[in-house]
Protein backbone atom coordinates (compact mmCIF):
# COMPACT_ATOMS: atom_id res chain seq x y z
CA UNK A 1 0.00 0.00 0.00
CA UNK A 2 1.27 3.47 -0.88
CA UNK A 3 0.11 6.47 1.17
CA UNK A 4 0.72 10.14 0.39
CA UNK A 5 0.24 12.79 3.06
CA UNK A 6 0.51 16.51 2.38
CA UNK A 7 1.03 19.59 4.54
CA UNK A 8 2.46 22.54 2.65
CA UNK A 9 1.89 25.42 5.10
CA UNK A 10 3.62 26.38 8.35
CA UNK A 11 6.23 24.74 10.54
CA UNK A 12 4.02 24.75 13.63
CA UNK A 13 1.07 23.17 11.83
CA UNK A 14 3.24 20.36 10.49
CA UNK A 15 4.51 19.70 14.03
CA UNK A 16 0.88 19.42 15.13
CA UNK A 17 0.33 16.92 12.31
CA UNK A 18 3.09 14.56 13.45
CA UNK A 19 0.71 12.53 15.68
CA UNK A 20 -1.47 11.93 12.62
CA UNK A 21 1.60 10.90 10.62
CA UNK A 22 2.61 8.50 13.39
CA UNK A 23 -0.96 7.19 13.55
CA UNK A 24 -0.89 6.45 9.81
CA UNK A 25 2.31 4.49 10.32
CA UNK A 26 0.82 2.50 13.23
CA UNK A 27 -2.45 1.88 11.38
CA UNK A 28 -0.76 0.69 8.15
CA UNK A 29 2.64 -0.56 9.35
CA UNK A 30 3.55 -2.21 6.03
CA UNK A 31 2.67 0.80 3.87
CA UNK A 32 5.09 3.10 2.10
CA UNK A 33 4.37 6.58 3.50
CA UNK A 34 5.40 9.76 1.68
CA UNK A 35 4.90 13.24 3.14
CA UNK A 36 4.71 16.15 0.70
CA UNK A 37 6.00 19.36 2.28
CA UNK A 38 7.09 22.83 1.29
CA UNK A 39 10.72 23.86 1.13
CA UNK A 40 9.99 25.93 4.25
CA UNK A 41 8.44 23.36 6.58
CA UNK A 42 10.27 20.19 5.50
CA UNK A 43 12.74 20.62 8.39
CA UNK A 44 10.03 19.32 10.71
CA UNK A 45 10.10 15.82 9.21
CA UNK A 46 13.85 15.46 8.71
CA UNK A 47 14.69 12.16 10.38
CA UNK A 48 11.03 11.46 11.21
CA UNK A 49 10.79 7.70 11.86
CA UNK A 50 7.21 7.46 10.61
CA UNK A 51 7.79 8.42 6.96
CA UNK A 52 9.62 6.58 4.22
CA UNK A 53 10.06 9.53 1.86
CA UNK A 54 9.76 13.32 1.84
CA UNK A 55 8.62 15.05 -1.36
CA UNK A 56 9.39 18.77 -1.31
CA UNK A 57 7.32 21.19 -3.36
CA UNK A 58 9.76 23.86 -4.60
CA UNK A 59 8.94 27.48 -3.91
CA UNK A 60 6.55 28.54 -6.67
CA UNK A 61 6.01 24.93 -7.73
CA UNK A 62 2.67 23.42 -8.69
CA UNK A 63 0.94 21.21 -6.07
CA UNK A 64 -1.04 19.62 -8.90
CA UNK A 65 2.11 18.63 -10.76
CA UNK A 66 3.60 17.13 -7.60
CA UNK A 67 0.36 15.23 -6.98
CA UNK A 68 0.40 13.87 -10.53
CA UNK A 69 3.81 12.36 -9.90
CA UNK A 70 2.10 9.86 -7.58
CA UNK A 71 -0.67 8.97 -10.03
CA UNK A 72 -1.04 5.23 -10.52
CA UNK A 73 0.97 4.40 -7.43
CA UNK A 74 -1.05 5.91 -4.58
CA UNK A 75 -3.79 4.05 -2.70
CA UNK A 76 -4.58 6.63 -0.02
CA UNK A 77 -3.94 10.38 0.01
CA UNK A 78 -4.63 12.65 2.98
CA UNK A 79 -4.54 16.46 2.99
CA UNK A 80 -3.43 17.30 6.52
CA UNK A 81 -4.19 21.00 5.94
CA UNK A 82 -7.53 22.58 4.94
CA UNK A 83 -5.93 24.54 2.12
CA UNK A 84 -6.51 24.68 -1.61
CA UNK A 85 -2.90 23.70 -2.38
CA UNK A 86 -3.09 20.52 -0.31
CA UNK A 87 -6.51 19.62 -1.74
CA UNK A 88 -5.16 20.10 -5.28
CA UNK A 89 -2.20 17.84 -4.58
CA UNK A 90 -4.38 15.11 -3.11
CA UNK A 91 -6.87 15.33 -5.98
CA UNK A 92 -4.10 15.02 -8.56
CA UNK A 93 -2.92 11.69 -7.10
CA UNK A 94 -6.26 10.11 -8.12
CA UNK A 95 -5.92 7.79 -5.14
CA UNK A 96 -8.97 5.62 -4.59
CA UNK A 97 -9.39 7.12 -1.10
CA UNK A 98 -8.68 10.84 -0.74
CA UNK A 99 -9.28 12.52 2.62
CA UNK A 100 -9.29 16.14 3.76
CA UNK A 101 -10.98 18.61 6.05
CA UNK A 102 -12.34 22.12 6.04
CA UNK A 103 -13.90 24.52 8.55
CA UNK A 104 -17.52 24.65 9.55
CA UNK A 105 -18.32 28.00 7.92
CA UNK A 106 -16.33 27.52 4.72
CA UNK A 107 -19.50 26.72 2.85
CA UNK A 108 -18.05 26.94 -0.67
CA UNK A 109 -15.19 24.61 0.25
CA UNK A 110 -17.70 22.12 1.65
CA UNK A 111 -19.80 22.30 -1.51
CA UNK A 112 -16.85 21.76 -3.85
CA UNK A 113 -14.90 19.28 -1.73
CA UNK A 114 -16.15 16.36 -3.83
CA UNK A 115 -14.01 17.58 -6.70
CA UNK A 116 -10.91 16.88 -4.64
CA UNK A 117 -11.55 14.35 -1.90
CA UNK A 118 -13.74 11.30 -1.42
CA UNK A 119 -14.12 11.74 2.33
CA UNK A 120 -14.42 15.10 4.09
CA UNK A 121 -14.20 16.00 7.78
CA UNK A 122 -15.57 19.31 9.04
CA UNK A 123 -13.76 21.16 11.82
CA UNK A 124 -15.66 23.20 14.36
CA UNK A 125 -12.98 25.91 14.29
CA UNK A 126 -14.26 29.35 13.28
CA UNK A 127 -13.03 32.75 14.53
CA UNK A 128 -16.44 34.43 14.39
CA UNK A 129 -18.19 31.67 16.33
CA UNK A 130 -15.48 31.74 19.00
CA UNK A 131 -15.79 35.49 19.46
CA UNK A 132 -19.59 35.65 19.39
CA UNK A 133 -20.51 32.60 21.45
CA UNK A 134 -19.14 32.52 25.01
CA UNK A 135 -17.91 29.05 25.83
CA UNK A 136 -17.75 27.89 22.20
CA UNK A 137 -15.28 25.03 22.26
CA UNK A 138 -12.65 24.17 19.66
CA UNK A 139 -10.47 21.09 19.96
CA UNK A 140 -6.69 21.30 19.56
CA UNK A 141 -5.57 21.05 15.96
CA UNK A 142 -3.85 17.76 16.78
CA UNK A 143 -7.22 16.19 17.52
CA UNK A 144 -8.82 17.64 14.40
CA UNK A 145 -6.09 16.23 12.16
CA UNK A 146 -6.28 12.84 13.89
CA UNK A 147 -9.92 12.72 12.74
CA UNK A 148 -8.57 12.35 9.21
CA UNK A 149 -6.74 9.16 10.09
CA UNK A 150 -9.93 7.68 11.51
CA UNK A 151 -11.90 8.84 8.47
CA UNK A 152 -9.34 7.15 6.22
CA UNK A 153 -9.82 3.86 8.08
CA UNK A 154 -6.98 4.07 10.57
CA UNK A 155 -7.54 2.28 13.85
CA UNK A 156 -4.45 3.12 15.89
CA UNK A 157 -4.09 6.69 17.14
CA UNK A 158 -1.09 8.16 18.93
CA UNK A 159 -0.85 11.69 20.29
CA UNK A 160 2.83 12.41 20.87
CA UNK A 161 4.34 15.23 18.83
CA UNK A 162 7.46 14.07 16.99
CA UNK A 163 10.68 16.00 16.32
CA UNK A 164 13.86 14.07 15.63
CA UNK A 165 16.80 15.41 17.68
CA UNK A 166 20.19 13.75 17.27
CA UNK A 167 23.16 13.54 19.56
CA UNK A 168 24.96 15.96 17.24
CA UNK A 169 22.12 18.46 17.67
CA UNK A 170 22.39 18.24 21.44
CA UNK A 171 26.17 18.61 21.35
CA UNK A 172 25.79 21.70 19.16
CA UNK A 173 23.89 23.46 21.96
CA UNK A 174 26.01 22.14 24.82
CA UNK A 175 27.16 25.69 25.69
CA UNK A 176 23.58 26.88 26.25
CA UNK A 177 22.80 26.91 29.98
CA UNK A 178 20.53 24.10 31.17
CA UNK A 179 17.44 24.83 33.21
CA UNK A 180 16.96 28.26 31.65
CA UNK A 181 13.91 30.24 30.69
CA UNK A 182 14.02 29.95 26.90
CA UNK A 183 12.61 33.16 25.45
CA UNK A 184 11.73 32.84 21.76
CA UNK A 185 12.03 36.30 20.22
CA UNK A 186 9.62 36.32 17.28
CA UNK A 187 8.54 39.37 15.30
CA UNK A 188 5.25 39.48 17.18
CA UNK A 189 7.09 40.59 20.32
CA UNK A 190 7.90 43.81 18.46
CA UNK A 191 4.45 45.02 17.36
CA UNK A 192 0.68 45.04 17.98
CA UNK A 193 0.41 44.98 21.74
CA UNK A 194 4.12 44.62 22.38
CA UNK A 195 7.30 46.52 21.54
CA UNK A 196 11.06 46.10 21.74
CA UNK A 197 11.25 48.44 24.75
CA UNK A 198 8.54 46.47 26.56
CA UNK A 199 10.21 43.18 25.63
CA UNK A 200 13.55 44.33 27.02
CA UNK A 201 11.81 45.40 30.23
CA UNK A 202 10.10 42.00 30.41
CA UNK A 203 13.30 40.00 29.97
CA UNK A 204 14.96 42.11 32.65
CA UNK A 205 12.10 41.36 35.07
CA UNK A 206 12.43 37.62 34.43
CA UNK A 207 15.78 37.72 36.19
CA UNK A 208 13.88 37.80 39.49
CA UNK A 209 13.48 34.01 39.23
CA UNK A 210 17.23 33.41 39.52
CA UNK A 211 17.54 31.13 36.49
CA UNK A 212 19.42 31.81 33.24
CA UNK A 213 17.58 33.67 30.48
CA UNK A 214 18.35 32.33 26.98
CA UNK A 215 16.89 34.29 24.05
CA UNK A 216 16.60 32.43 20.75
CA UNK A 217 15.61 34.08 17.49
CA UNK A 218 15.28 33.63 13.76
CA UNK A 219 15.57 35.84 10.71
CA UNK A 220 12.33 37.68 11.52
CA UNK A 221 13.76 39.20 14.73
CA UNK A 222 17.43 39.95 14.11
CA UNK A 223 17.09 43.65 14.88
CA UNK A 224 15.25 42.92 18.10
CA UNK A 225 17.93 40.39 19.08
CA UNK A 226 20.63 43.01 18.52
CA UNK A 227 18.75 45.40 20.81
CA UNK A 228 18.51 42.73 23.51
CA UNK A 229 22.23 42.05 23.27
CA UNK A 230 22.98 45.73 23.72
CA UNK A 231 20.61 45.91 26.69
CA UNK A 232 22.45 43.05 28.37
CA UNK A 233 19.34 41.69 30.07
CA UNK A 234 19.73 38.04 28.95
CA UNK A 235 22.46 35.55 29.77
CA UNK A 236 22.64 34.47 26.14
CA UNK A 237 21.12 35.65 22.87
CA UNK A 238 21.53 32.98 20.20
CA UNK A 239 20.39 32.69 16.59
CA UNK A 240 21.33 30.77 13.46
CA UNK A 241 20.43 27.43 15.00
CA UNK A 242 19.16 24.66 12.78
CA UNK A 243 15.60 23.54 13.47
CA UNK A 244 16.71 20.46 15.39
CA UNK A 245 19.31 22.45 17.35
CA UNK A 246 16.58 24.94 18.27
CA UNK A 247 14.46 22.06 19.54
CA UNK A 248 17.45 20.73 21.48
CA UNK A 249 17.92 24.15 23.10
CA UNK A 250 14.28 24.12 24.22
CA UNK A 251 14.65 20.53 25.41
CA UNK A 252 17.30 21.50 27.96
CA UNK A 253 15.35 24.52 29.21
CA UNK A 254 13.09 24.62 32.23
CA UNK A 255 10.36 26.65 30.58
CA UNK A 256 9.63 28.26 27.20
CA UNK A 257 8.15 31.76 26.82
CA UNK A 258 6.97 32.73 23.36
CA UNK A 259 4.47 34.60 21.27
CA UNK A 260 2.18 32.64 18.94
CA UNK A 261 4.67 30.97 16.60
CA UNK A 262 5.93 27.50 15.81
CA UNK A 263 8.01 27.76 18.99
CA UNK A 264 4.85 26.91 20.94
CA UNK A 265 4.68 23.51 19.29
CA UNK A 266 8.42 22.84 19.36
CA UNK A 267 8.19 23.34 23.13
CA UNK A 268 5.28 20.90 23.36
CA UNK A 269 7.18 18.33 21.30
CA UNK A 270 10.07 18.38 23.79
CA UNK A 271 7.66 18.44 26.75
CA UNK A 272 8.56 21.86 28.15
CA UNK A 273 6.08 23.97 30.17
CA UNK A 274 5.12 26.96 28.07
CA UNK A 275 3.74 30.48 28.42
CA UNK A 276 2.27 31.81 25.17
CA UNK A 277 1.24 35.37 24.36
CA UNK A 278 -1.46 35.20 21.67
CA UNK A 279 -2.62 38.05 19.47
CA UNK A 280 -5.56 40.06 20.83
CA UNK A 281 -7.65 39.38 17.71
CA UNK A 282 -9.14 35.89 17.59
CA UNK A 283 -7.68 35.00 21.00
CA UNK A 284 -10.56 32.67 21.86
CA UNK A 285 -9.90 30.54 18.78
CA UNK A 286 -6.10 30.64 18.84
CA UNK A 287 -5.76 29.84 22.53
CA UNK A 288 -7.81 26.68 22.04
CA UNK A 289 -6.78 25.38 18.62
CA UNK A 290 -3.07 26.21 18.88
CA UNK A 291 -2.44 26.17 22.61
CA UNK A 292 0.51 24.17 23.96
CA UNK A 293 -0.36 20.50 23.65
CA UNK A 294 -0.24 18.14 26.62
CA UNK A 295 2.22 20.20 28.64
CA UNK A 296 1.70 22.59 31.60
CA UNK A 297 0.94 25.97 30.07
CA UNK A 298 -0.58 29.41 30.40
CA UNK A 299 -2.15 31.22 27.43
CA UNK A 300 -2.28 35.01 27.65
CA UNK A 301 -3.81 37.67 25.43
CA UNK A 302 -1.88 40.60 24.03
CA UNK A 303 -3.20 44.06 24.94
CA UNK A 304 -5.53 45.72 22.49
CA UNK A 305 -3.30 48.82 22.37
CA UNK A 306 0.35 49.80 22.73
CA UNK A 307 -0.43 52.21 25.59
CA UNK A 308 2.27 52.14 28.25
CA UNK A 309 -0.15 51.10 30.99
CA UNK A 310 -1.45 48.21 28.86
CA UNK A 311 2.07 46.99 28.11
CA UNK A 312 2.97 47.20 31.81
CA UNK A 313 -0.12 45.16 32.73
CA UNK A 314 0.80 42.58 30.10
CA UNK A 315 4.31 42.27 31.53
CA UNK A 316 2.81 41.71 34.98
CA UNK A 317 0.62 38.90 33.62
CA UNK A 318 3.53 37.24 31.85
CA UNK A 319 5.83 37.35 34.88
CA UNK A 320 3.07 35.93 37.08
CA UNK A 321 2.44 33.11 34.59
CA UNK A 322 6.14 32.24 34.38
CA UNK A 323 6.33 32.20 38.17
CA UNK A 324 3.34 29.88 38.48
CA UNK A 325 4.80 27.36 36.03
CA UNK A 326 8.27 27.48 37.57
CA UNK A 327 6.73 26.60 40.90
CA UNK A 328 5.22 23.48 39.31
CA UNK A 329 8.49 22.23 37.77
Amino acid sequence: MNIVLTRLDRVGDLILSTPAIASVRRSWPQAHVTIACSAYNAVVVEGNPDVDAVAILPTGGSPTELGRSFRGRCDLAIALAPRAADFALVAATRAHVRVGYTYVRRYLARLTAGLYVTRLAVSEADPALCEKRPGYRVRPEVEQVLDLVTLAGGRVLVRDLVIAISGDDRRAVAAIPAGAIAFQLGARWLRDGSSIASTIALVERLRVFGVPIVVTYGDDAREGAAALRVAGVADLVVGDLTFAQWAAAFEKSRLVLTVDTGATHVASAVRRPTVVLFEHRFFHLSSQEWSPYRVPSVCLRKPATDASEDLAASRDEIVAAVGSLLQRT
